[in-house]
């Protein structure tokens, strides 16, 4: 099952019809268990169980035999959840290295609903039933948590800002969950100018022979890959050899973007199917339609580009 998705929010809704929930900077994930066994799925519907060893917890002493949840995976640094952080563990296929992160760098499963209880299908039933059933379940250790909601959206709004945040979705009491579908129900409203882009081509760093200096992206339109500009900021260390490892075997002869690159961004760029999708972070868009100060953030194994089509106009 594929998550229901927020839509851009112009303003936060109030009164009682409405909750308010943080929006956080980690992982959408899936996790179903069945018969007392566990299964992690992205957003992409991509199996990451083992990715996640301390999820396990989920089946523990007192946790429903068949249940699914709907979180975001969060890895903290200082306090705060840390995309950068996660990504060292988005990334691990290997169950005795995952082990080990699990420890060093332990992420925490943040519920907010339940779609499946006892092989019985609550996605017909509204926010409000499905969040008071989630509650009783008794999800309160450190790898797994039901996070508070809130009454006052426009006060957590201004909470989640001072302290670093990444926003806050708003969601209505009444809503059913329609697994796929972006919703008005579900409204976001974050504070970072980050959003999900496609790779086109990439290009090596200055007087390198090896080194990933930049990659340059795009996001899926109707008329095909609409070029956003060049990304080299942030690539560094081991982010520089996992892009160039995703985008290895994807060479093309010709640019996949469906408008002009310019000269100064085309010359010595390796072209690639456009089927790699990272995380940018930017000041917005140029009247150009080019990222402004744009900052790679990590790649995004967890999405493909047909996810990234409905995040055109809203970064996510």
């Amino acid at each position: 099952m594929r998550p229901m998705l927020a839509s851009a929010g112009a303003a936060i809704p109030r009164g009682p019809a409405w909750t308010h929930e943080i929006k956080w900077d980690g992982m959408r994930v899936m996790a179903d268990v069945a018969d007392g066994r566990l299964k992690l799925l992205s957003r992409n519907e991509n199996d990451v169980t083992m990715s996640f060893p301390e999820l396990n917890a989920l089946t523990g002493p007192g946790m429903p035999d068949d249940m699914l949840l709907d979180g975001e995976v969060v890895a903290l640094d200082g306090g705060l959840p840390s995309f950068s952080a996660l990504a060292e563990r988005m990334h691990v296929g290997n169950a005795g290295k995952a082990r080990i992160l699990a420890v060093d760098q332990p992420v925490t499963y943040l519920v907010f609903d339940l779609l499946r209880l006892d092989g019985v299908d609550l996605t017909s039933r509204p926010l409000a039933e499905r969040r008071a059933m989630l509650e009783r379940i008794g999800l309160a250790g450190p790898s797994a948590a039901v996070p508070p909601t809130y009454d006052d959206g426009e006060a957590l709004r201004a909470a989640t800002l001072e302290q670093g945040l990444e926003g806050v979705v708003s969601k209505r009491l009444s809503s059913r969950y329609s697994p796929g579908r972006r919703s008005p129900d579900w409204l976001k409203f974050p504070h970072r100018g980050s959003r999900s882009v496609v790779i086109g081509g990439w290009r090596l760093e200055t007087d390198s022979a090896h080194r990933l200096g930049a990659v340059l992206v795009g996001i899926p339109t109707h008329r095909g890959l609409a070029y956003l500009g060049r990304v080299g900021s942030g690539l560094a260390g081991k982010e520089q050899d996992r892009v160039l490892g995703a985008l290895q075997d994807l060479s093309v002869d010709t640019s996949p973007f469906a408008d002009d690159v310019p000269k100064m961004d085309a010359q010595g760029t390796t072209w690639v199917r456009p089927e790699v999708v990272v995380e940018v972070q930017s000041l917005g868009l140029s009247a150009q339609g080019r990222l402004r100060q744009p900052a790679y953030r990590g790649l995004r194994p967890d999405l493909s580009p047909d996810d990234v089509h409905d995040d055109v106009h809203d970064g996510g």
